[in-house]
C-alpha cells in the first residue's frame, strides 16, 4: 500500500510541469487525483491516463481559477465523484512581468484572480469536507520573487505573499480538525514556459544558485509529498523554500 492509499487529491494547474509531476507523485502513493487546467483538455486527459496507469482513479476538470463559478463547479465535481477531497494543492498561477507604473486595474485583477482569489474560492469550497472527515492537507505555492522582490513583479509578489498569510491563518484555525496547511516556495525550476514573453527576455536560469543548477519538477513534487504525508506530520503554517540554496534578504 502507498502512503496515500485511498486519499483524494485535487491539484490545480496540473496539466504540465510542477502540477503534473505532483499529481503523478501522489498517484504513485495511491491517491486518487483530480487534474485541472484552465483550458487545455488534451494535457489534462494525458495526465489522467498516466495516473490511471498507476492504478488509481483520476478525472480531468477544466476550470479557470479566476472564475469563481468555474472554481466552485470544479470543487462540486470532485466531491461528487469521490465523496471527499483530502489533499488540496493550489498550484495554478500566472506571472506576467510589467513595470509597476504600467500595471492597470485589469492586470492586477487578472493576477489576483488566478493566484489569490481562486485559491480562496477553492479552499473555501473544499475545506468543509476536510472538517467533516477530520483530515486535510492544503498547500499553496508562492515563489522566490515574492521574497526577494524584483522589477516588474509587484502585482505578482503581492498576490503570492497574500497566500502566505492565508496559509498561516488557516493552519491556526483548522489545526484542531487535523488539517495542516503549508506553502511551497520553489526557486528557479526547469519548466516549460507557457508565456515566455512575460519574462521580457529574463528567462529563469541557474545564475546565482549555489547548487549550480535549476531545480527539477520532481524535486518540488517530492516536497509536496513530504508535506502531505505523515512524514511532515508536525509541519503546519510554514513556508518551505526549495531553491538550491538561494538566500532571501
Amino acid at each position: 500500500m502507498g502512503r496515500l492509499e485511498g486519499k483524494v487529491a485535487l491539484v490545480t494547474g496540473s496539466g504540465r510541469n510542477i502540477g503534473r509531476a505532483t499529481v503523478l507523485k501522489l498517484a504513485h502513493e495511491g491517491a486518487h487525483v483530480v487534474v485541472n487546467a484552465r483550458s487545455n483538455q488534451a494535457e489534462t486527459e494525458a495526465v489522467v491516463r498516466e495516473a490511471k496507469a498507476l492504478g488509481v482513479n483520476a478525472i480531468s476538470v477544466i476550470a479557470d481559477m479566476a472564475r469563481k463559478d468555474q472554481v466552485e463547479a470544479m470543487a462540486a465535481r470532485a466531491l461528487s465523484e469521490f465523496g471527499r477531497v483530502d489533499i488540496l494543492i493550489n498550484n495554478a498561477a500566472i506571472r506576467p512581468h510589467k513595470p509597476f507604473t504600467e500595471v492597470t486595474d485589469a492586470d492586477w485583477e487578472m493576477v489576483r484572480g488566478v493566484v489569490l482569489d481562486g485559491a480562496l474560492y477553492l479552499t473555501r469550497a473544499i475545506i468543509g469536507s476536510m472538517v467533516t472527515h477530520n483530515y486535510g492537507r492544503i498547500l499553496f505555492f508562492t515563489g522566490e520573487g515574492a521574497f526577494t522582490g524584483g522589477s516588474g513583479r509587484a502585482h505578482v509578489s503581492a498576490a503570492k505573499m497574500g497566500l502566505v498569510g492565508f496559509a498561516r491563518a488557516l493552519a491556526s484555525e483548522f489545526a484542531a480538525n487535523n488539517i495542516r496547511v503549508n506553502v511551497v516556495s520553489p526557486g528557479t525550476i526547469d519548466t516549460q514556459r507557457a508565456n515566455p514573453e512575460w519574462y521580457r527576455g529574463h528567462v529563469p536560469n541557474a545564475q546565482g544558485i549555489p547548487l549550480g543548477r535549476q531545480g527539477k519538477v520532481d524535486e518540488i513534487a517530492a516536497t509536496c509529498l513530504f508535506l502531505v504525508t505523515d512524514d511532515g506530520g508536525f509541519i503546519t503554517g510554514q513556508t518551505i523554500h526549495v531553491n538550491g540554496g538561494s538566500a532571501y534578504y
